[in-house]
């Protein structure tokens, strides 16, 4: 272990669980409503920030206009998601809706391919690109004061990123939408049976996925590029969310935060000589935990009575 390094790779781990953390979010959402494992998350996420790239790029509109019409179709590939490819699996067995949602990851992969091909591109700057923030630590390791270089990039996208959670978690929290999703999560026949509408709540829940999918792939693309790869990084937000616990938001922010530092911590480490040990560790990391908590951190243990 380089301990001199350490600090500096734990920091920018956590900072940049953020986005991990809003990516679960989007799984998280799903689950809730309907008890469906969405493993088209990540091609959500793909085409929506290409659609971002596209409109700055391409068409030449300011960033502040693209990325709205972006959220915008998002949030309508979600819906439209929900409406032709699940609704109509509605009572089929929980294997086939998952194997349609790994069908609709592919299908999008294609059509993101088909549409803007499979080069890298650079991605416009959300950020003022500044010198990066100095933080000089009271540590001292190896006779040495240690000192924090924080990129602004990293540091403003995991604070849009937490910003992000925190509005869903109100939404969820204290609005009639918000407290409709939860009463749905709890109990679909007992929802409807008090006159929810369960498909359209369905259907939002689908469309808020793909704008915090879009919006999580806007932050991941303006640091580190954008191409069809992309979407393979949403695989570090499968065990966040099992982490933290599938159907809890707080559970979100706590597991993309340890995922995040624990492929900080091993970067810093000489296990980085093996190769893909930053995409390894989270799911030992996931494993441990399982094994002594197996609902996640956060999940509820749920009691069936018979």
């Amino acid at each position: 272990m380089n301990w001199q390094l350490l600090p500096q790779f734990a920091v920018s781990g956590l900072l940049a669980g953020g986005p991990i953390a809003l990516m679960a979010l989007g799984l998280v959402l799903i689950f809730k409503a309907s008890y469906i494992f969405n493993f088209a998350q990540g091609q959500m996420m793909l085409l929506g920030t290409l659609v971002t790239w596209w409109l700055a790029v391409e068409r030449g509109l300011p960033m502040w206009a693209a990325i709205p019409l972006a959220l915008a179709f998002s949030a309508l590939l979600g819906l439209a998601i929900e409406r032709v490819a699940l609704r109509p699996m509605t009572g089929q067995p929980l294997l086939a809706i998952i194997l349609m949602t790994l069908a609709l990851g592919q299908a999008l992969q294609g059509l993101s391919l088909l549409l803007f091909g499979g080069a890298q591109r650079n991605f416009p700057q959300l950020f003022a690109a500044g010198n990066p923030y100095r933080i000089v630590t009271p540590w001292v390791i190896n006779e040495r004061q240690v000192i924090l270089i924080l990129k602004q990039n990293l540091v403003w996208s995991f604070v849009v990123a937490i910003v992000g959670v925190a509005l869903i978690a109100l939404l969820f929290q204290f609005t009639r939408t918000g407290l409709a999703m939860r009463a749905t999560s709890e109990d679909h026949e007992l929802a409807q049976g008090i006159g929810l509408r369960i498909n359209r709540i369905f259907g939002i829940s689908w469309a808020l996925a793909g704008v915090v999918a879009t919006t999580g792939g806007i932050l991941l693309a303006t640091s580190s590029g954008l191409d069809v790869s992309l979407s393979i990084v949403v695989l570090a937000a499968f065990p966040a969310v099992l982490l933290g616990g599938l159907d809890s938001i707080p559970g979100v922010i706590v597991g993309g935060l340890l995922i995040g530092l624990s492929q900080g911590a091993v970067s810093a480490s000489k296990v980085q000589l093996v190769r893909n040990a930053a995409e390894i560790v989270p799911y030992i990391v996931l494993m441990i935990v399982l094994l002594i908590r197996p609902e996640g951190l956060f999940g509820r243990k749920r009691v069936e009575r018979i």
